[in-house]
């Protein structure tokens, strides 16, 4: 949860629950979490990966699943730029516009 609550400053349009952080419009959710490995015989010091998962919203208010990715970079800020890029793809908009 660390690496999303640090998250949670560069997006500060995002909502921090406790397990996810959450961008939100009329059209689209995006989810954020957080996931360790679980593999102990990896190397300790692991950046965490963090699951971005995105649902449009259909006709009749239900969300829908859609694209999703994992991303697991070192550089908190290379993270974020990288979510961001991932997002705003993904939804065909700019994001600090349009998830706000």
């Amino acid at each position: 949860m660390e690496t999303l609550k640090l998250l949670r400053d560069y997006f500060p349009m995002a909502v921090f629950t406790g397990k996810c952080l959450v961008f939100i419009s009329e059209d689209w959710r995006v989810e954020l979490t957080e996931h360790k490995d679980s593999d102990f015989s990896k190397a300790q010091g692991q950046p965490s990966v963090i699951r971005v998962r995105i649902f449009k919203r259909t006709l009749v208010g239900e969300l829908v699943p859609g694209h999703y990715e994992d991303f697991q970079l070192a550089s908190l800020g290379e993270l974020a730029e990288q979510i961001e890029k991932y997002v705003q793809l993904a939804i065909g908009a700019n994001l600090r516009e349009n998830i706000e």
